[in-house]
């Protein structure tokens, strides 16, 4: 008897699904085609397992089974379920009445129970474009793919569920999530707050503009300047994410196998990956490609501490993804895109010692370490990080102050208020949000310059020798610091101040 059982696979941030034909004959064998890679070969065995501890048993016949398309690579133990009902059903132990209406996923263990499977939310949105009645999964998952309205979801805890389902003798209660409820109920206030930041005020404003344009930030300065501290709280100023973006997040990392019983990701990621981190790592890849940290920070923030400490590859390869906000993974066969629109925030020490340009600490690096250790990072890389700003130590008086410095809310505020100027103003652009993804003809529309500001910026490129790419960046910032003001026009004490944020390109550090 043959039998057609539907289940999916994940390709990127987007599922396939799968047609598990199963074929049950006179003979002995099991065999399974389809290129399957080998935790689904070693899925007879828990198959076997789990029915026969659950009463039911892997029939001994030729059992022929081909997951369709049969040139895409499967990969994972998630057909276990699918298999299982397929054999059950083509070997006559269970009728096969509305089995084709459902997309079914689950990895068995041994006693029959379920194991949560990744990219659940992709797979109930392929499910309900599809047109299937409903979707079987273990119960982990259930609320992730909830979030997908119009599709009957079933959360499994045990195959005889399953098996009882289809046989009439149990009626199942789909999960049910009211999204929009969800989403706005669970947008907590972040836990850090810049009203614990002492001192600091123009780093604070830096922040503000960074969050408010979508800008790249790096900061620096000494050991203890509260580099760190500063970035941890980013988050807390950003505009709330809006639904169209939490639910781009938690396809990420549902992909990833990062969400587990909470459902949509209301929350701006911030992803702290260590300096150890590998290119794959980083940017996504494997044999197997799977999301790395720049995609698992989309719509959210990438902090780099200690920037320098990086492998200088590593870095590298982040240069075109900051560049395109996405990240393009080609393999033999297939070619996989990641979207990765995030903010970059990079801390530094300006040497190896971590004290050079302090007038108050010793001397302890050369100038062959200081060009040492600065050449990890390069130009092309830094020119892409829109604010450079130094750090320093907060003084004694600062740090005993006991009145609280200006809160993340009010802060947060502002930032909302010019990122409204924002949407407006690229409301007919379908990828483009905020000033940071202008591209150079949006810059040109949106930044014009009078002569004044021309003269001075004109002046600041010759001084510092700028890249036609740093003097994009400058208009760029500039535009955010006018929308924080609610200036119609960009104007001359804008591009003064967006000039201060090159730190890095100034002489003494990178000449």
């Amino acid at each position: 008897m043959l039998v057609k059982v539907f289940g999916s696979a994940v390709y990127g941030v987007e599922a396939t699904t799968i047609t598990v034909e199963v074929n049950v004959d006179k003979g002995v064998g099991y065999h399974l085609v389809g290129l399957p890679d080998n935790a689904i070969k070693e899925s007879s065995y828990r198959i076997a397992a789990a029915l026969k501890n659950n009463g039911y048993e892997l029939p001994v016949k030729k059992i022929t089974i081909n997951m369709a398309p049969a040139d895409l690579r499967k990969e994972g133990s998630a057909y276990d379920l699918t298999l299982a009902l397929g054999i059950l059903v083509a070997s006559g132990q269970l009728p096969a009445d509305e089995l084709d209406r459902y997309i079914i996923m689950g990895e068995l263990s041994l006693d029959g129970s379920l194991q949560p499977i990744r990219g659940a939310l992709p797979i109930a949105i392929k499910a309900r474009e599809e047109g299937f009645k409903g979707i079987m999964l273990p119960l982990q998952n259930a609320q992730e793919a909830a979030i997908v309205d119009d599709l009957a979801v079933y959360g499994i805890e045990n195959v005889m569920q399953v098996i009882d389902f289809f046989s009439g003798n149990l009626e199942l209660q789909p999960t049910v999530v009211n999204t929009r409820d969800e989403f706005f109920k669970s947008q907590d206030f972040p836990e850090f707050d810049f009203a614990d930041v002492k001192g600091q005020e123009s780093i604070k404003r830096c922040m503000e503009i960074a969050a408010a344009g979508g800008h790249n930030i790096i900061l620096i300065g000494p050991p203890g300047a509260g580099k760190t501290m500063l970035a941890k709280r980013l988050p807390s100023i950003l505009p709330p994410m809006t639904l169209r973006e939490a639910l781009e997040t938690t396809k990420i990392h549902s992909v990833a196998g990062k969400v587990k019983e909470v459902g949509l990701i209301s929350q701006r990621p911030f992803r702290n990956p260590h300096h150890t981190a590998s290119s794959v790592s980083l940017v996504g890849g494997g044999s197997y490609p799977q999301p790395g940290e720049i995609s698992l920070a989309h719509n959210g923030v990438l902090f780099l501490d200690e920037l320098p400490e990086f492998k200088r590859e590593v870095l590298e390869v982040m240069r075109q993804p900051l560049e395109d906000r996405e990240v393009t993974i080609s393999r033999a066969k297939f070619t996989i895109t990641y979207p990765s629109s995030f903010m970059l925030v990079a801390s530094m020490n300006p040497s190896p010692g971590g004290y050079f340009n302090d007038p108050d600490a010793p001397v302890t690096t050369s100038p062959a370490e200081m060009q040492r250790y600065l050449s990890k990072i390069s130009g092309p890389l830094l020119d892409r990080i829109d604010i450079h700003i130094e750090v320093t130590p907060v003084p004694f008086d600062k740090l005993a102050d006991r009145q609280r410095s200006e809160g993340s809310s009010i802060i947060r505020e502002r930032v909302i208020a010019a990122r409204e100027i924002q949407t407006q103003r690229f409301s007919e652009l379908n990828h483009i949000h905020y000033n940071a993804q202008m591209n150079t003809q949006l810059i040109r529309t949106y930044c014009e310059l009078d002569a004044t500001s021309l003269t001075l910026l004109k002046s600041a490129m010759e001084r510092l020798n700028l890249s036609a790419r740093a003097y994009d960046r400058i208009l760029k910032v500039a535009r955010t610091i006018a929308d924080l003001e609610a200036a119609p026009t960009v104007q001359s004490a804008h591009i003064a101040e967006a000039i201060q944020y090159r730190s890095l390109d100034r002489d003494g550090w990178l000449g």
